[in-house]
């Protein structure tokens, strides 16, 4: 028996070995530029989902691999018509003295290089600067991003990809099956407060999607937690993404690993937002 706590037929089953190396995320790091960019085209997908689309020279350079990047989203304060580019420091951003600090949000990207576009979908709450600004978006505005800063690219090789989130997913959930090849198999989650805001996914997979209606619940972590209970698994090794409420996407992790065979080292969660806090980004990956 060996010491190094492999079993020997693993260690030299060069096939299994591919399938590991193949199913290994990978971290890029990334150069931190700060964007001022123009509003080109404002959007409304649904009643609570704006997408605007953002534009100019500054953007020449973009890169962004991986499907659930964020970059920082810098909102003007009312009334101000250019908002402040930051510096960089040695522990970020670093603002003006003479003027307020802008609220800052993350948000995923979907960036098309041939039209020169780099487009954020918004979920619209009662209230919130990110929300204020989209609602009173138009061609012409002007807007500073920062980022990404890092990407963790999840491979594409598993038997099928499981994706869970609310209304703060789905750009994330959109771009991954998106990019998703043909022949891949996936299973999308997806909770919105009712039918109107359900999306229309393009993708060339294999792809069932799942709608959860929040019926007005404030977190809906019920309605999502019985979804999953009640979902079928396709036979094979899956790796599962999900991004919500912070305790919600905890929870949903601790089930699919306790309940649902998830291999804790291909489930990555995360917190987009956190109920009672603003501004929030946990993650409780391994």
């Amino acid at each position: 028996m060996s010491d190094t706590g492999q079993h020997p037929a693993h260690q030299n089953n060069p096939a299994q070995q591919n399938v590991a190396a193949d199913r290994r995320p990978q971290r890029v790091r990334h150069e931190l530029r700060f964007r001022l960019l123009e509003v080109r085209h404002v959007e409304e997908l649904t009643p609570h989902m704006v997408r605007v689309s953002l534009g100019g020279d500054e953007l020449e350079g973009f890169y962004s691999p991986g499907f659930d990047d964020h970059v920082k989203v810098f909102f003007p304060a009312p009334g101000e018509v250019d908002p402040p580019r930051p510096e960089l420091g040695d522990k970020g951003p670093i603002f003006p003295d003479d003027g307020p600090r802008p609220a800052m949000r993350d948000f995923t990207p979907r960036y098309d290089a041939g039209a020169g576009v780099l487009v954020l979908d918004f979920a619209l709450h009662d209230s919130g600067p990110a929300s204020d600004w989209a609602r009173q978006a138009s061609p012409g505005r002007k807007l500073v991003i920062g980022g990404p800063r890092g990407s963790f690219i999840v491979p594409v090789g598993f038997d099928w990809h499981l994706l869970i989130g609310d209304e703060t997913a789905l750009p994330a959930i959109a771009r991954r099956l998106a990019e998703l090849p043909a022949g891949a198999r996936a299973v999308v989650l997806a909770q919105v407060d009712g039918p109107a805001d359900e999306l229309a996914f393009e993708t060339q997979a294999d792809a069932a999607v799942h709608w959860v209606h929040r019926g007005g619940a404030q977190a809906g972590m019920d309605t999502l937690i019985a979804a999953l209970d009640s979902l079928s698994f396709p036979a094979g090794d899956y790796h599962a993404w999900i991004a919500c409420e912070s305790s919600t996407a905890k929870l949903l992790r601790q089930k699919l690993i306790a309940d649902h065979g998830a291999n804790p080292k291909w489930v990555r969660a995360s917190g987009y937002w956190r109920q009672g806090a603003a501004g929030t980004h946990d993650s409780f990956d391994e």
